[in-house]
């Protein structure tokens, strides 16, 4: 098949792409610098030469378009995900508006099948355990109520009769983040960025609370198979319910590391959060402190153990820590130190005969 990606240079798309390269799947990107093709997909072991690559952006219809034209399916994992609030704007542009774009031009390609990567956070707040028939939510963070506005489009489309499969990541970790590539660009991605501050000790303050949490690539495996297989319209990614304590416990675990943190309440964090935001604004650095981190740990919300997951059962969540501590660690991001018990060169896959470390 041929298979149209968007957001396919991104962390979640970029592992997708490689789940779905190797199915045998030819892919086509729709990207908008072209040329970041090669250092997302060239960590996982794709060829970017055997990509084909349109340049645009999701909101430009002309280039979308072009980029669905002929594709026996979509997948749509472009969006930006921050809780960053000076990204307020292009969320709303990208996330709504490019999810309308891209899944109204599928559908009039006549597109066979095409899955919409959401997110649980659309479904948030819930005071029951999440599933395919979980109501759109009304989160209160500009980043999560993009994402439901993109999913009330999705299922429109869905009511519509058009095969459009959403899938719901949990917040995902895990090693291979395409937005760590110096010195074109040098941020990471919500999660892994938390994990890096966590082990730098910029965070010993925590809301009670949690979220589902999993790695990227049980999610792009996922979307591989619904890509593949008829299956059901809306299914979750693999992932584990996960609250503050057992997450700062299990990194202590992976890492040796003491890392002192404190737990409190969510109300008590809250206005801490949205000052921070409207510093945020004028502050050229990030802030560690995030109202859209701690209202999501507030919701605590859970995946239903019996929603679909496409018969994937998650990895162990401290597989995926040592890997991304590992990741960071390799990248320059964390020295000895805050890495850890991981901070020790380990050998990776043979090369040339020899133990690569």
């Amino acid at each position: 098949m041929l298979i149209t990606v968007t957001g396919g240079t991104g962390f979640a798309g970029a592992h997708s792409v490689a789940a779905i390269v190797a199915r045998g799947h030819r892919v086509r990107l729709l990207a908008r610098d072209p040329a970041s093709a090669g250092p997302a997909l060239e960590p996982l072991g794709v060829d970017p030469g055997a990509v084909e690559v349109v340049a645009g952006d999701v909101t430009d219809e002309a280039a979308v378009a072009a980029a669905v034209r002929g594709a026996d399916a979509v997948l749509h994992a472009a969006a930006v995900y921050s809780f960053d609030s000076r990204q307020r704007a292009v969320m709303r542009a990208v996330n709504e508006r490019g999810t309308e774009v891209v899944l109204g031009a599928s559908r009039r390609a006549g597109v066979g099948r095409v899955v919409h990567v959401s997110s649980v956070a659309a479904l948030f707040p819930s005071t029951v355990d999440l599933g395919p028939d979980s109501p759109v939510g009304r989160p209160r963070e500009t980043y999560m109520a993009t994402k439901a506005a993109a999913e009330v489009v999705a299922r429109r489309h869905q009511a519509d009769g058009v095969p459009v499969v959403i899938s719901y990541p949990p917040a995902m970790l895990g090693p291979h983040d395409p937005k760590w590539s110096p010195p074109a660009t040098t941020q990471l991605g919500d999660q892994n960025a938390r994990l890096r501050n966590v082990l730098r000790g910029l965070m010993p303050f925590w809301p009670r609370g949690g979220l589902p949490m999993g790695d990227v690539r049980d999610t792009a495996e996922l979307h591989a198979i619904a890509l593949d297989s008829p299956g059901p319209n809306r299914v979750f990614g693999p992932g584990h319910a996960v609250s503050t304590r057992d997450y700062v416990a299990a990194v202590r675990a992976v890492t040796g590391r003491a890392l002192p943190a404190l737990f409190l309440p969510p109300a008590a964090l809250v206005p801490v959060g949205r000052l921070a935001d409207l510093a945020q604004r004028a502050w050229p650095w990030r802030i560690p402190a995030e109202y859209g981190a701690i209202y999501a740990c507030a919701c605590d919300a859970r995946v239903d153990p019996a929603a679909p997951s496409a018969g994937l059962s998650p990895r162990p969540l401290a597989a995926t820590l040592t890997d991304t501590v590992r990741w960071l660690h390799r990248t320059g991001q964390l020295s000895d130190r805050q890495a850890g018990v991981l901070g020790t060169p380990v050998p990776i896959p043979l090369l040339a005969g020899r133990a690569v470390r």
